[in-house]
């Protein structure tokens, strides 16, 4: 039982991980970022991190395959938020 559900929690993850890409298509779409929140991405990648290491330190692959993906797919976001942020005139 333990087994299942943590499979259906990694996979949860990965989707979870992947969701921010939704906000990455509509930047990109609207060539803009004003109404996405930078440090609200970074809280999140700080604590993707800390369950990434936790999961290093466990060696369970089901957390660290959605965080390490989580990881990556946030600090995209942040790169492509500045990236299209308007300047201030």
């Amino acid at each position: 039982m333990i087994t299942y559900l943590a499979i259906a929690a990694a996979t949860w993850g990965v989707a979870m991980a992947l969701s921010p890409m939704l906000q990455i298509r509509a930047i990109l779409a609207e060539r803009s970022s004003r109404g996405v929140s930078a440090g609200y991405q970074w809280v999140l990648v700080v604590g993707f991190c800390l369950w990434l290491t936790y999961g290093i330190a466990l060696d369970n692959w089901a957390i660290i395959v959605p965080n390490a993906i989580a990881v990556t797919i946030s600090v995209t976001t942040i790169v492509i938020t500045a990236r299209f942020r308007p300047t201030s005139s």
